[in-house]
């Protein structure tokens, strides 16, 4: 080995040497120093080790070597100024190019002023084509709809249409007990249909054979009265016995209307 070989390797270690026994002393690992210093773990390794071929460029390195020895306490100064000597010989026969680590030319990086400009003028494009977008939806929102949709529209907006008279007639009367309840099921000329208490959810369907059949409750509030699928409201007030409520589909789908029932016949 050469003479100046001998006195870069001496030289090196002895720094090396010294940043490692400082960093052992203080009982840190390569990766805690490399966690506070952000130095990569291998540039530190390559310093203690004293193989400066594989270091970046000799300012960096330096700079490294610093920030190394003040991590652990040594004279970061100092240190910096032996690296530097050693660096300044040991360098001079390394085969690695130094262009790749040198510092960038300040003139071909823009500036930070001109880089906030560039983000902020990015901001401005993006929020101008967000806005762009927003209000041409609203303009497809706002055209009014095509002229075969009214029709849907007028009739989901109608009320639901209450049972016709005419479109009852004939229809089944059934009355359906919700709760326990008396009641007499007669013509209008006085002759007895049916008369029975039903049980809750009992049911009772008028004959179809009846003329003018009336209906005698005593607690209309326990009673459901159903023309076909159409239910009928509450015959009469709860707590109070009804009768001579005509139980003929059309007269039903009447009362459901609210329109006035034809008076039932005497005998």
């Amino acid at each position: 080995m050469a003479e100046a070989e001998f006195e870069q390797e001496e030289g090196g270690n002895s720094v090396g040497q010294r940043l490692r026994e400082a960093r052992e002393a203080r009982g840190l690992s390569l990766e805690e120093v490399a966690a506070q210093t952000r130095i990569p773990i291998r540039h530190l390794r390559s310093i203690e080790d004293g193989k400066y071929e594989e270091l970046p460029a000799l300012t960096y390195t330096v700079g490294f070597g610093r920030n190394y020895a003040n991590a652990v306490g040594l004279d970061g100064a100092e240190i910096g100024r032996e690296l530097r000597d050693q660096l300044g010989g040991a360098q001079r026969g390394s085969t690695i190019s130094t262009e790749y680590y040198a510092p960038p030319d300040p003139a071909r990086v823009p500036s930070r002023p001109l880089a906030w400009i560039a983000g902020l003028l990015a901001l401005v494009l993006i929020a101008g084509y967000l806005i762009w977008r927003s209000q041409l939806g609203s303009e497809e929102e706002a055209q009014p709809a095509p002229v075969e949709q009214q029709p849907v529209q007028q009739q989901q907006a109608q009320p639901a249409a209450q049972p016709q008279p005419q479109a009852a007639a004939g229809q089944p009367v059934t009355l359906t007990a919700t709760g326990q309840v008396w009641l007499r099921v007669y013509e209008a000329g006085g002759a007895t249909i049916v008369e029975r208490t039903l049980q809750a959810g009992e049911t009772y369907q008028v004959p179809a054979t009846a003329t003018r059949p009336m209906l005698r409750v005593g607690a209309p509030e326990a009673l459901r009265v159903t023309v076909g699928q159409t239910a009928i409201p509450q015959l009469g007030p709860s707590g109070q016995p009804v009768g001579d409520v005509s139980l003929r589909s059309e007269d039903l789908a009447a009362r459901a209307q609210g329109q006035a029932q034809p008076a039932p016949s005497r005998p």
